[in-house]
């Protein structure tokens, strides 16, 4: 018999003023059986960081994540079905995400783990063409803070100031400081 995903939910309270968004954010998230806390909490901060101020172009969602190897753990549709952002989440092969690049406007890959560095060094240079990637890392010690902070029912703020990331719940709050590897660069 297979093991069924956990369902969490969280109430999200966003206050991003490097982009001007203030948004609360009620969402279901269904962690797979395969998948830790510490996993499941970089997807929540991946969301924070990339939800858009509107739904003009479509919503950002939680995908199937794990349980589809074809799909991203989030993504952004517009009405016409088309992919805005594609986002990864953890040490993916080249290959993935160089598909991700044609497919969507934007990808972003948000790593974690100490073997992030050794990762990195051996697919960096087959991803310098793509123009619409940003990877970012997470430094270990802040990813297991964050795990730190799931409970199945979560009540969240999320605080972007002058590029500094507060997570927190009203008992701990965890600074973030990801680690740019890699931004988009202008197409020429």
């Amino acid at each position: 018999m297979a093991l069924k995903s956990t369902v969490f939910k969280a109430n999200l309270q966003i206050a991003d003023m490097d982009r001007g968004l203030y948004a609360d954010h009620a969402l279901t998230i269904a962690r797979h059986p395969s998948e830790n806390d510490e996993r499941m909490m970089i997807r929540l901060l991946a969301f924070a960081l990339s939800v858009p101020a509107d739904n003009l172009r479509g919503d950002l969602e939680f995908t199937a994540g794990l349980s589809d190897p074809d799909a991203p753990d989030l993504w952004q549709k517009d009405l016409t079905g088309d992919l805005v952002q594609w986002i990864e989440v953890g040490q993916p092969d080249d290959r993935r995400l160089i598909k991700a690049s044609s497919r969507a406007e934007v990808v972003k890959l948000w790593a974690f783990s100490s073997a992030v560095p050794v990762w990195w060094q051996g697919i960096e240079n087959k991803l310098t063409r793509l123009t619409n990637l940003e990877v970012w890392q997470v430094p270990t010690d802040q990813s297991k803070e964050l795990a730190l902070l799931a409970e199945r029912s979560m009540q969240l703020q999320v605080t972007v100031q002058e590029g500094q990331i507060w997570v927190g719940n009203k008992d701990r709050s965890v600074a973030v400081e990801p680690k740019p590897l890699m931004t988009q660069r202008p197409k020429r």
